[in-house]
């Protein structure tokens, strides 16, 4: 690269990242890193909430019905992307209005009425508000996926004041979570030939996890019904 324009570029650099710039860049972006902050703190609010759940059954009855928690942000380019399809302009009030799944849970739990347990505790709780459910393990989607989706309002305590933010919680079992990785992983391989093969594959498994689930359920119950009568009869 010639010298002239070495120097060039490097006052473009100079510039851009000037301090006044800098200030300037940094100003423009509080509002949307304010955003991320407090969807930061609404997922922990929920992250709480269930590990004070886990933890109790655990106490009372000797039994976690919760086997992991992950948790997320969607990052920044994911929103803005998610907006552009939706022919939204990505503001501040457009993304809060919108979009309901920035803060993200994923519980995985043992068995399937351990999900429905914990979610109808969870949303029992005076200061959540259930804003939608979708119920893909009694009505699974046409590909097989299976899981319980919540969209709930939950209040986070800023020094302004309190401000409700949504968070979305999946829960799903370990069987289903595996499926559903997989399943998204083969998603976005645009590389895969035979595809069609592949999805009539991926629907005989999350059949199979179907039965796989109701099975192992059944034997939880048995061996937790035959603990109870075991202890009942020693008293």
């Amino acid at each position: 690269m010639p010298k002239d324009t070495q120097l060039a570029v490097q006052d473009g650099f100079d510039n851009f990242f000037s301090t006044d710039r800098t200030a300037e860049l940094l100003e423009s972006a509080k509002p949307f890193l304010e955003l991320m902050m407090q969807n930061e703190c609404a997922l922990r609010e929920i992250e709480t909430k269930l590990n004070v759940l886990n933890d109790e059954f655990s106490t009372m009855y000797n039994y976690n019905p919760i086997e992991s928690i992950k948790t997320r942000v969607k990052d920044p380019l994911s929103i803005v992307e998610k907006m552009q399809r939706k022919g939204i302009q990505p503001t501040i009030a457009n993304i809060e209005t919108t979009l309901n799944d920035i803060a993200g849970v994923r519980v995985i739990c043992s068995f399937p009425e351990d999900i429905y347990a914990i979610a109808d505790i969870l949303t029992m709780q005076d200061d959540i508000s259930l804003i939608r459910k979708k119920d893909y393990i009694a009505n699974p989607k046409p590909n097989g996926y299976r899981s319980l989706h919540l969209i709930l309002g939950i209040p986070i305590f800023l020094s302004t004041g309190k401000k409700i933010m949504k968070v979305e919680v999946q829960f799903r079992t370990i069987a289903m979570d595996f499926w559903a990785s997989l399943e998204h992983k083969l998603k976005y391989k645009h590389s895969i030939h035979n595809t069609e093969e592949i999805s009539a594959k991926l629907k005989e498994c999350a059949d199979a996890i179907t039965e796989l689930d109701a099975k192992m359920q059944d034997i939880h119950n048995r061996i937790e019904r035959e603990n109870r009568e075991a202890q009942e009869s020693q008293e």
